[in-house]
């Protein structure tokens, strides 16, 4: 039993053309949409290259880029085929073609649906590389001097002031890494050299962050030195000061930016899925229906149009089969390969 099988007429298969060739360049628009969104999410993620552990990230940016380009190429074919079919002259051209163009079309569309999928679960991978990342990123602000690191420090600042955030997960990240350089540093004070031979790795730490953490609607002046120190400031509790620093991680901060943008995205692709199966769906039932007219010199007369000639069942089936077919037919062409191959060995062994 065929599924979704309909009766058309010549009135019924004109508006399905018709409409197929409205939605087709509908999907070319939203493919250039789609192309432009990819585009957007990886710029941003070049601007955020220095504060990632890796590239994995692109994934994502890429595949939309391409599922765009793809969108923007198909949908103008299908276009063009949709048009042609009103003409049944232009369309013979094209039904030796049809059949292959659903079938990539199909794959083209599972591969749609998972760029949808991979924007709603990146944001596991986009967590660890942005953690890393900061990580070693915050291990460098102070080489200001050093080739290639020379812009860390201003990276650092500008991302914190933008997201107000501060550090990895908060600002106590900053206790734990020398973040001033020994260039801005007295090496013949003694709290300098305390400070140095208090702890391993002979660096220089302090309970202080960068100005870029300071909290502009503090209504006290910022304190970044000496935060956990009560006693060093008038009036002040580090634990209950809210509005001094910024309490919340820039990796918490870039986290829910990335995956916001992220998820408005795979709801977009997902839309264009339904969109790109719907326009799949309709060029099967014009191209089945114009296929079934009896008298082709006819144009007038009604016919079927369907999405599977037989049911769920038999066409899975029988596509196994037919793969099954193709397989045997190329483990036949193998052995008869090696069998020829071993016939002309036996020759040459024979001859010498």
């Amino acid at each position: 039993m065929a599924v979704m099988k309909l009766k058309f007429n010549q009135k019924k298969r004109v508006k399905l053309a018709q409409g197929l060739w409205l939605m087709n360049w509908f999907s070319v628009f939203a493919g250039i949409v789609v192309f432009a969104m990819g585009l957007f999410l990886k710029v941003e993620l070049r601007k955020r290259s220095d504060l990632m552990d890796n590239s994995e990230s692109h994934f994502v940016p890429n595949s939309l880029i391409l599922v765009g380009l793809l969108s923007c190429a198909f949908n103008g074919l299908a276009g063009k085929i949709c048009y042609d079919s009103l003409d049944p002259v232009k369309f013979a051209k094209w039904k030796p073609l049809l059949k292959l163009y659903l079938v990539i079309c199909f794959f083209f569309n599972t591969f749609i649906f998972f760029v949808a999928l991979f924007c709603f679960l990146m944001r596991g991978a986009l967590d660890t590389t942005l953690a890393n990342g900061l990580k070693n990123s915050m291990k460098y602000y102070r080489d200001t001097d050093t080739p290639g690191r020379c812009f860390m420090k201003k990276t650092i600042d500008m991302l914190q002031i933008e997201f107000k955030c501060c550090g990895n997960n908060g600002f106590r990240d900053w206790f734990e890494i020398q973040w001033i350089s020994n260039r801005y540093l007295d090496f013949s004070s003694k709290e300098v050299k305390d400070r140095i031979k208090s702890n391993v790795d002979g660096r220089f730490l302090v309970d202080g962050v960068p100005f870029s953490c300071c909290n502009p609607s503090s209504p006290r002046p910022c304190i970044q030195y000496q935060v956990s120190n009560n006693s060093a400031h008038y009036s002040y509790d580090y634990q209950t000061e809210e509005l001094n620093l910024w309490n919340r991680g820039c990796r918490e901060a870039l986290l829910k930016y990335f995956s916001g943008m992220m998820s408005s995205m795979g709801v977009v692709i997902l839309l264009v899925y339904i969109l790109e199966v719907s326009i799949m769906l309709g060029l099967r039932l014009l191209h089945t229906s114009l296929e079934s007219i009896a008298n082709p010199e006819d144009p007038e007369c009604e016919s079927e149009g369907w999405i599977l000639e037989k049911s769920f069942k038999e066409t899975f089936k029988s596509t196994m089969e037919n793969l099954k077919k193709i397989g045997k037919f190329n483990q036949v062409e193998a052995e008869g390969a090696e069998g020829e191959e071993g016939a002309k060995t036996q020759a040459v062994t024979t001859v010498s």
